[in-house]
């Protein structure tokens, strides 16, 4: 091998390289997503029922922001 190829050789390592590390935290967070995915299809397979139940019983209060907003909405229909 002659300098050319080594340095050749060497850029393409540099780039190779580079590309792994931008493409690295994708890959991961693909990777979780799909964990998390899995751990709530399961969950829901499991004990669904007695989740839809727990959530359901809850009070539901509305936000600040949507409190907002009707303030909002209310306003224009007065005023127009």
């Amino acid at each position: 091998m002659n300098t050319n190829q080594i340095e050749g050789l060497t850029g393409m390592g540099a780039v190779l390289a580079i590309l792994v590390l931008l493409a690295l935290p994708s890959l991961l967070g693909i990777v979780r997503e799909r964990r998390i995915d899995r751990q709530i299809r399961e969950a829901q397979e499991r004990g669904g029922s007695k989740a839809a139940q727990k959530s359901s019983s809850r009070s539901t209060v509305p936000s600040t922001a949507t409190w907002y907003a009707d303030g909002r909405r209310s306003k224009k229909l007065v005023s127009s």
